[in-house]
């Protein structure tokens, strides 16, 4: 493993409580532990000078993680399909945008809303203005409940249910899940300064691994 790094001009940092032998003496920065009498009671397994290794490099790890400015965001870069990869996964990475976002405006008759809902298959649709700022939500709970109303010549505005829970897309899928789960719903519409940019349901975050 000396060769590679020799070849390469990577710098070759040796940890150890020998300050003697081939290691020492090729590399570039030698980082000296002390010679401590192993916790194993037969003193043949390495217990203390792991133990000193591992803190010793948890330290540097933490250090350079400081120096360098490493974020989780560079984290979930370099890991995006661990576990620690998808606790970090936003929002944005896993939501509905676009055509796939069903959206109505307050003024349009029921008979249009509902296959607009149909259509987009997340059993709910937000209600939003002229700037595309959410104004309420329409969901199949609310279809039932509204039920015998004569509903298809009812405004969008007079079905909905107004100031629906919304999420940022910067905010982690996790963060999303929990949300769901403690309001007992299935989606959140997705808003940045109230303007919906896209809508999350649970089931994409399962997929994604997050729970």
């Amino acid at each position: 493993f000396i060769l590679p790094t020799r070849r390469f001009g990577v710098p070759l940092i040796a940890i150890t409580s020998n300050n003697k032998g081939i290691i020492v003496e090729q590399a570039d920065l030698t980082l000296l532990l002390p010679q401590a009498e192993e916790a194993c009671p037969m003193g043949l397994a390495p217990t203390t000078s792991t133990t000193m290794a591992m803190a010793l490099g948890d330290t540097i790890a933490i250090g350079l993680m400081n120096r360098l400015g490493f974020t989780a965001d560079d984290f979930k870069l370099r890991h995006p399909g661990g576990q620690l990869g998808k606790r970090l996964l936003k929002v944005s990475d896993i939501m509905h945008t676009g055509s796939a976002i069903p959206l109505s405006s307050g003024s349009e008759l029921m008979s249009e809303v509902i296959p607009e809902m149909t259509a987009k298959s997340f059993g709910c649709i937000a209600i939003v203005d002229n700037a595309g700022k959410i104004r309420g939500i329409i969901t199949d709970g609310d279809l039932r409940r509204h039920m015998g109303d004569s509903i298809l010549a009812r405004h969008a505005e007079q079905v909905m249910t107004p100031n629906p829970k919304t999420i940022r897309p910067t905010a982690l899928a996790s963060e999303a899940v929990l949300t769901m789960n403690e309001s007992h719903i299935t989606n959140l519409f997705v808003a940045e300064d109230k303007k919906v940019v896209g809508i999350i349901h649970i089931h994409d975050c399962l997929r994604a691994g997050v729970e």
